[in-house]
This record gives C-alpha cells, sequence and structure tokens, in this order.
C-alpha cells in the first residue's frame, strides 16, 4: 500500500504534516527514495527556514520530498512519500510516482489532504472519503454532488494512479475554516483514524490527544469573550446536527441566523466547499505575486 501526503496547499490546520510527524516519529521506517526537490519546488514561493544566530546562519532546513517504508505497530509494512507539493514538472512526478508504485508492487493507495471546512470546532473533525472505485469508500455518504476545484498534486496521483489500475481513495479532513492557520491537531487524529480503518493498519493517533488537548485550550482562550463569534458557532452547530442527522457524514456551510432552521442543499454545500478551494488558489496566487 502506498499512502501519500503533502504539505503545502490542501493542508489545513496543518494537519496533513503533523499526521505524517506522528507516524515518521512514532513508528519504524526506512527511507527508500528521494526526488530532487530543485526540480520540482520553487524556493520563492516557499522559502527555506534560516536560523541566524549572533553573527551568522547557522543552518538551513531544506525540504525532502522522500518515500519511506514504514512498519505499522503489528510489523505490516507501507509506503509513505511525503514532503512539500511539487510546483513544478507535476506529470513527470506523476509518472515517476507511478514507476515506484508498480516496482513495490503497490496494490492500493490512499491520499491524505486537509481543506477548510464550514463547522464547529466542538463537533467531531468530519472524514470526507473518496476513491476511484466505489468499493473503496466504506460506506460513507458523499459530502458534496458535482463541484469544480483546483488541481492539486495529491488529487492529480488519486486520479492518475486510478487510471493506471491501482485502487485508488483520498481522506480528507474537515477542519473549521476559522482555524485553517493555527496549529490542529485534532484534523491530524482524524487522518491517523481514518487511515488505521481504510488500510487496516495499526498505527494508533493517542500520541497527539495532549497536542489536541492543548489546542482546545487556546481555541477556547482566544474566542472567549466574543459575542459576535459565539452566535456564529451556535448557528455553525446547530446546522452541523441538523445536517448529520438528515445525512450523516455530510456537513453545511456557515448558517443564516434568522432561516437556522433551515437545512442547506447538496448544492448549496458544494458551492461552499467550491468557494473555500477556490480561495485557496487565489491567496497561493497572491503570495507569490508579492514575491515576484
Amino acid at each position: 500500500m502506498l499512502v501519500h501526503a503533502f504539505t503545502g496547499f490542501v493542508d489545513a490546520g496543518g494537519g496533513v504534516r503533523i499526521a505524517t510527524d506522528h507516524l515518521l516519529s512514532t513508528l519504524d521506517h526506512e527511507l527508500i527514495a528521494t526526488f530532487d526537490v530543485d526540480e520540482v519546488l520553487d524556493y520563492r514561493a516557499r522559502r527555506p527556514r534560516m536560523s541566524f544566530v549572533m553573527d551568522h546562519f547557522e543552518s538551513v532546513d531544506i525540504p525532502t520530498l522522500a518515500v519511506h517504508e514504514i512498519r505499522d505497530l503489528t510489523g505490516q509494512t507501507f509506503l509513505l512519500l511525503s514532503g512539500p507539493e511539487p510546483d513544478y514538472q507535476w506529470q513527470r512526478f506523476l509518472a515517476a510516482v507511478t514507476t515506484v508504485a508498480k516496482r513495490w508492487q503497490v496494490r492500493r493507495a490512499i491520499g491524505l489532504s486537509a481543506i477548510p471546512w464550514p463547522t464547529p470546532h466542538t463537533r467531531p473533525i468530519g472524514l470526507a472519503i473518496h476513491g476511484s472505485d466505489p468499493s473503496l469508500l466504506m460506506g460513507a455518504a458523499p459530502v458534496v454532488g458535482e463541484i469544480e476545484v483546483p488541481g492539486h498534486v495529491g488529487a492529480m496521483l488519486e486520479f492518475h494512479l486510478g487510471q493506471q489500475g491501482i485502487p485508488s481513495m483520498g481522506l480528507t479532513a474537515q477542519v473549521p475554516h476559522y482555524l485553517v492557520q493555527f496549529e490542529y491537531p485534532r484534523a491530524a487524529q482524524a487522518l491517523i483514524d481514518g487511515l488505521a480503518r481504510a488500510g487496516e493498519l495499526s498505527i494508533g493517533s493517542g500520541g497527539l490527544i495532549p497536542a489536541a488537548a492543548r489546542a482546545d485550550g487556546e481555541v477556547a482562550e482566544q474566542l472567549a469573550g466574543n459575542d459576535e463569534f459565539a452566535t456564529v458557532l451556535a448557528a455553525l452547530e446547530q446546522q452541523y446536527d441538523q445536517l448529520a442527522t438528515v445525512k450523516p457524514g455530510a456537513f453545511s456551510g456557515p448558517a443564516d441566523p434568522t432561516a437556522q432552521e433551515r437545512v442547506p442543499s447538496g448544492d448549496e454545500i458544494a458551492a461552499q466547499v467550491e468557494a473555500f478551494l477556490i480561495g485557496l488558489a487565489d491567496d497561493e496566487r497572491g503570495d507569490k505575486a508579492t514575491d515576484n
């Protein structure tokens, strides 16, 4: 099995990065392949972090894009492709990953991602499940109908591997949209737990509980006394509960406080998801324009 998890564009709340760090820090693993990041990354868009001490530059954190073979707690192995999402040469990158997958006789691929979602932080993190074959969906209900979103390498890889005859699915954590700029370990917990179920792996997310509790406390502290947000939060909670009853697994967008009894339609949910993802693309283009 191949698990692919890219940071950057579709990593709301740092859920993907935290999840991959958790896997590599808690499970035995071995490096089996790396990609030449100079060929695929735009350093001006994502500048490497450097450490300056007193009167000199002491270190630099050059990102890596690598494949590790990981052993879960029972000794079962899987491949983890992780690192920053490539900026360039997507087609060649997809071909290279396909070569690795076929060489290692990968029988299934699972992608991890996290997106902004109009949902309250006081409810469980939703996990959207999608894939190249209905048999991969584990009985999950569709969250949206048909939408058009900006492409990203994780989605491209899911689509490409499926076309190559490798069953491919994705797990997408739904992060409260007002928390996407913060570290949000609960998103990583949802991804790890979903991966354990989908991949039949023993990988446990218990180690993330203290960090998640700290993050929850920080969120509560930041939002305390904000009456305006309390109104919005109450509306989000009501819509979440209503929609969870009508359509388990699907979560609605921000509520209209004057019409809280109305459950949003599937088209309305799709439109809000599309708007969030397009907003991500606009932010990314704006960041690059600023650098230039």
